[in-house]
């Protein structure tokens, strides 16, 4: 069997969490996970280049096959929602830059799969991180959602490539 290491990553313009997995059949292997993290005090664009500089450096470090990104929720606050989203993007650049295939993934459908239920608490997906990846080691909600949207991919990672080469066809 072929051993895939996958990239989560979960978009914050505070603290973007990732989490590194490897995957050889339906075994989940836990490598590593954390959070990059940007500077309040500093302008916008200084922030996501903080954010991208820290991501480029993870992908380089741990050299992920794929990686997966949570979709954007819509928040109330409209201001929130568009840094989310510049966030969001460097999140997907970075993989994409490296040469990755990113697939995206909803909060619901992350928790359903990871938890069995899609409005599962935090604390119900920590939980379950930790049941399946029993050697993970995560300081962080970011980076223990991280590991959630990498063991989401595993699970549906052989969809999204049949899914693709139908389109394709």
């Amino acid at each position: 069997m072929t051993l895939t290491r996958i990239i989560g990553i979960d978009p914050g313009l505070r603290n973007m969490g990732w989490g590194m997995i490897d995957v050889e059949g339906s075994r989940l292997i836990y490598v590593a996970a954390g959070s990059v993290h940007s500077d309040a005090k500093r302008t916008l664009a200084e922030r996501l280049k903080q954010l991208h500089d820290g991501l480029t450096e993870v992908i380089q470090t741990y050299q992920p096959q794929e990686a997966a990104v949570e979709e954007t929720f819509v928040n109330t606050d409209p201001q929130a929602t568009l840094k989310l989203g510049q966030a969001r993007g460097i999140a997907l650049v970075v993989p994409a830059l490296a040469g990755l295939e990113v697939c995206e993934y909803g909060a619901n459908k992350i928790k359903k799969t990871v938890v069995g239920a899609g409005h599962a608490e935090k604390a119900q997906v920590q939980m379950m991180v930790k049941m399946l990846l029993p050697k993970a080691n995560f300081t962080s909600a970011d980076a223990a959602d991280a590991l959630a949207i990498a063991i989401c991919h595993a699970q549906h990672r052989g969809a999204n490539t049949l899914a693709k080469k139908l389109a394709q066809t």
